[in-house]
């Protein structure tokens, strides 16, 4: 798990900040539909100004979570369309779930297959909702490996991806790693790691640096030194700068993607 119980992500940066803050009650929560059938759960903030890009957010192995919802919000106060899903559908249901949730055994019956069929059922409900706007996956930890398999994914039509610490080892038994994915990525690709995180050596932040670019792949990379596997939490204050960097270059990332001269 990325981030404790009650966890909340950090704050925009006071200069980039669009709108006032939505005080945890912004996010809708919707019932979305897979293209398998399945129901499952999303939490839809829609930007009272919108600029760029909209967002949809991978969350980590808890699924649909408090953290995830208000960082949603965050993305709206930034003025960017967000919406995040959650993975367990068809395993869990629809029900709310506390911090007690045993995640791990429906992470378990997840398939990438699966996800980015969500993540096209959330795309298809931003642009019903929103209109025809660029789509970017932001992802943390098990959500960022999702969000690099999704740059692999033409069919979702995504105008980029980004990787909070997204994992690149093996991972659970049957989860492929990105590794080895690179001719089918597509960029632009934002990568964002903790420089402590032993989870996520920098020998193989390395090793996936140089097979994108070796596969021609724009991307980009920031390891940021000291910094553990989910740095970015609100709580971390000794992380606090690491944090607001990342959203500065997420942010800036979603500007420039829909306004491709500013790459």
């Amino acid at each position: 798990m990325c981030f404790d119980a009650d966890a909340l992500p950090p704050d925009l940066p006071v200069d980039l900040a669009r709108a006032p803050m939505a005080g945890g009650a912004g996010a809708e929560l919707l019932e979305l539909t897979s293209a398998d059938g399945t129901r499952f759960s999303a939490a839809l903030a829609e930007a009272p100004d919108p600029q760029g890009a909209a967002v949809v957010i991978l969350p980590d192995v808890r699924g649909l979570f408090r953290f995830y919802s208000e960082l949603a919000e965050r993305f709206a106060q930034a003025g960017h369309h967000a919406i995040v899903i959650d993975y367990f559908g068809r395993t869990a249901g629809l029900a709310p779930r506390d911090a007690e949730f045993e995640y791990m055994p429906h992470v378990a019956q997840t398939t990438p297959a699966q996800i980015q069929a969500d993540a096209a059922a959330a795309i298809a409900a931003l642009h019903a909702r929103v209109g025809e706007v660029p789509v970017v996956t932001v992802g943390f930890c098990f959500g960022g490996r999702q969000s690099f398999f999704a740059a692999a994914a033409p069919a979702l039509g995504l105008a980029g991806v980004v990787a909070f610490y997204g994992g690149l080892g093996s991972g659970r038994p049957g989860m492929p790693t990105p590794l080895g994915h690179e001719p089918q990525m597509r960029g632009p690709i934002l990568g964002l790691f903790g420089g402590a995180d032993p989870s996520i050596p920098q020998e193989t932040v390395d090793e996936f640096d140089g097979r994108l670019t070796a596969a021609n792949v724009d991307h980009e990379f920031v390891v940021y030194p000291g910094a553990p596997h989910s740095f970015f939490d609100r709580s971390q204050e000794e992380h606090a700068d690491a944090s607001a960097d990342a959203w500065r270059r997420v942010l800036g990332f979603l500007r420039a993607v829909a306004t491709p001269a500013l790459r």
